[in-house]
């Protein structure tokens, strides 16, 4: 793994890790996330990150696409998140960040504990 694609799987998952250990939505259900302006904008701008970050790692290491499967969603979101920000649907957000983002953080903890994607 080159230096580069190493700085942006850091990065998405620093911005993985500013969603959790930040606690951006700690204590807080649905209803209450829906009413935060301020949450939803650092959530949204973290999950920008995110995807902005995996899309420039697949380009340097094009492996890992097949490493993340669910990649092109997530630049996808990134997509919407940043061009379709008046589209963006809180309740898939939540989604995301309740139930998809922790499987994202283990894996590419994974893809850094490894010295090689080949």
């Amino acid at each position: 793994m080159t230096n580069e694609t190493r700085q942006r799987l850091l990065d998405a998952l620093l911005s993985c890790g500013a969603i959790d250990r930040c606690k951006y939505t700690a204590g807080l259900d649905f209803a209450a996330y829906e009413r935060d302006r301020m949450v939803r904008d650092a959530v949204e701008r973290r999950l920008g990150i995110i995807g902005e970050a995996l899309s420039r790692a697949a380009v340097l290491e094009p492996v890992l696409v097949d490493r993340i499967p669910e990649l092109r969603q997530i630049v996808g979101l990134r997509n919407r998140v940043i061009h379709g920000y008046d589209a963006v649907d809180d309740e898939i957000v939540w989604d995301i960040v309740q139930n998809k983002l922790p499987r994202l953080q283990a894996r590419v903890v994974e893809l850094l504990g490894k010295d090689d994607l080949q």
